[in-house]
């Protein structure tokens, strides 16, 4: 190859790599109404059948025509949104990566992703595990004029750093913690001999936060269907409501 073509490749490579760095840029920053993050429990105090009623829950939200309804009443008529499991301070696994909704079509894809996920359940529960990943989740791909982490379990922080460090870290940025907590109709002996405050109580007053932040309460694993997709409706909504809600199968 002559040193004048050589040259002409490079200058080429040259001029078209900010272009390739603007298009990135512009992909990793287009603006949606809410980045959604969906944090789902998988400690060990939740069985496979559990499990499964979790997940069907969230692709059963995806579904609801109201749903659909809500995120084309936002200011950009889309969303983006995100899944993944978690358990111990260091496992947190990613089984639907980003993906931007629109409309019912869009929404029945992420439904489907849901569907095709793997089940997982680990050990402990390290909710400030999943407040930290959570946050590292913004911005990589979308730019949302809110950033909502919403965090389903059943359990108190095990595992990991003090909770109250992880949040008021993620509060600082602007994130929106809110939380599912479920209710376990057979709560283990070992939780009630530590003497554990409800779980209801707890993500109460130690895990959600931020501006219009709230608790949707499933009364035990058969409610929570419902109680999912009354939550992330109102969360693509906006729409009032009081602090704590719940729901009953």
């Amino acid at each position: 190859m002559s040193r004048t073509l050589s040259r002409r490749l490079l200058l080429a490579a040259g001029l078209a790599a900010p272009a390739l760095i603007s298009a990135r840029s512009a992909r990793a920053t287009e603006e949606v109404d809410v980045e959604l993050v969906l944090a789902v429990d998988v400690s060990r105090s939740v069985d496979a059948q559990e499990m499964e009623m979790q997940m069907s829950g969230y692709a059963a939200a995806f579904r609801d025509p109201r749903l659909a309804e809500g995120i084309a009443g936002g200011p950009l008529g889309a969303i983006a949104v995100t899944l993944f499991v978690w358990s111990d301070w260091n496992i947190q696994h990613t089984l639907v990566p980003w993906m931007r909704l629109d409309g019912a079509a869009a929404c029945a894809r992420f439904a489907a992703a849901v569907d095709a996920a793997s089940r997982e359940t680990y050990l402990y529960t390290s909710i400030s595990g999943a407040i930290d990943y959570a946050a590292r989740q913004f911005g990589t791909r979308y730019s949302g004029l809110r950033q909502v982490v919403d965090i389903s379990g059943d359990g108190v922080n095990n595992s990991g750093r003090p909770l109250a460090q992880a949040r008021e870290e993620a509060l600082a940025k602007g994130i929106v913690l809110n939380g599912l907590a479920v209710l376990d109709q057979t709560p283990q002996p070992s939780a009630l001999l530590a003497g554990l405050p409800p779980v209801d109580e707890y993500y109460r007053d130690q895990v959600i936060g931020g501006p219009g932040a709230f608790l949707m309460v499933a009364e035990g694993y058969e409610s929570f269907s419902g109680a999912v997709r009354r939550k992330i409706i109102r969360e693509i909504a906006t729409a009032p409501g009081p602090r704590v809600e719940r729901a009953y199968a």
